[in-house]
């Protein structure tokens, strides 16, 4: 998915299956209840930040949950590939999502401030200057919580994932990139030799991780 001269169709293909695989294995709406709902919930129109947002589901499923709990929450959606800026903005409008192509430092260079920053399935994919890099923004975007979750790389999470990918997904990259991103993953204890000592690695369940820096600044 990352590479320039990626199929156009299979890539659109594998934007619109990002929801089933998301709402199946992310665990978004645990760590939404668990982490993000109780400090947005005492944060008078509260905002959040989405870094790397791909095809837009999970701020979307963020973003109604919010108003199902009548938060008036704000998101701003954010991801600088185009390609993933155009299939994000052809799904139906949210009332409070917005969607940008940028790169978290140019918020930072903006002076932009949120109440809490996320990303999903983005550790993997960077870098050690890029994950650096990443986590300076998170610190100087956020009032309250920066929470990053990622896959942790095992041999379960790889064969069952490639066990129960299988019958599926041909047409898109799913299986072959998921596959990937399992192998190119963090263990907990990788992860927290890579990160400066105020994040804190979580493990949510057996095969996700939570990178999280709660701050007063």
């Amino acid at each position: 998915m990352d590479k320039p001269d990626c199929d156009p169709a299979m890539l659109r293909r594998t934007y619109a299956q990002f929801p089933l695989i998301n709402r199946a294995v992310s665990g978004w709406h645990g760590i939404y209840r668990r982490l993000l709902r109780p400090r947005l919930a005492a944060i008078e129109h509260p905002t959040l930040l989405d870094i790397g947002s791909g095809g837009g589901d999970v701020p979307g499923m963020l973003t109604r949950w919010a108003a199902r709990d009548g938060l008036g929450l704000r998101i701003t959606a954010i991801d600088p590939d185009p390609r993933a800026h155009d299939f994000a903005i052809s799904r139906p409008p949210l009332p409070g999502l917005e969607f940008r192509q940028a790169f978290s430092s140019e918020l930072v260079a903006e002076g932009h401030r949120f109440d809490a920053v996320v990303s999903n399935h983005l550790l993997h994919h960077l870098t050690a200057a890029e994950l650096a890099g990443l986590l300076e923004d998170s610190r100087r975007l956020t009032r309250s919580l920066a929470v990053h979750s990622d896959i942790i790389r095992s041999r379960p999470a790889y064969l069952l994932f490639a066990a129960g990918t299988l019958p599926f997904f041909h047409r898109s990259l799913i299986r072959r990139d998921g596959l990937t991103s399992i192998r190119r993953s963090y263990t907990p204890a990788e992860l927290r030799a890579a990160v400066p000592p105020d994040w804190q690695v979580v493990r949510d369940s057996r095969f996700r991780q939570l990178l999280v820096r709660g701050t007063d600044d």
